[in-house]
């Protein structure tokens, strides 16, 4: 047997391709394998990262109904006291120019000077009504912008 003959040679090559081959098929097989756990320690660690971000939303969630229910039982306090009278709201008005001088020997007036006219009712209610749905929309807003600065730091 000479090594020149075709079926020695052949039989080298055999040998040197099927263990690559066995080689390639082993590797293969552990880089299958080792990706496997780094997706389920990364699935893992995500929903590690869900379930702190849910109880983080959570957290704002009942921070803005706290607030908010405090807010409402202030606005239906300041609606009753203006329903009934107890409070009252006015706005200020340009005061008429007085075309009669002030005598010398007149007291000058003390205490509130300024010239303010008083909502009515309903006017008044309309306002409150207006003012509690913009300091809503601005806790409502506020909470959004601490909830998304809280997660984007979790990252």
């Amino acid at each position: 047997m000479s090594l020149f003959n075709p079926w020695v040679i052949l039989g080298i090559v055999m040998a040197v391709l099927s263990s690559f081959g066995a080689g390639y098929y082993s590797g293969e097989q552990s880089e299958n394998t080792r990706q496997q756990i780094e997706v389920a320690r990364l699935n893992q660690q995500a929903r590690e990262t869900e379930q702190r971000m849910g109880e983080v939303a959570q957290t704002y969630a009942q921070t803005l109904r706290k607030a908010n229910n405090v807010a409402k039982a202030k606005e239906t306090k300041l609606r009753t006291d203006i329903a009934s009278g107890e409070r009252k709201l006015f706005i200020p008005v340009k005061a008429p120019e007085c075309a009669v001088s002030a005598t010398a020997d007149s007291p000058a007036p003390s205490g509130d000077t300024e010239a303010r006219a008083e909502l009515d009712g309903r006017t008044a209610q309309a306002l409150v009504n207006l003012t509690s749905r913009g300091d809503q929309a601005i806790r409502d807003l506020n909470t959004c912008i601490d909830q998304y600065e809280t997660l984007r730091k979790m990252k």
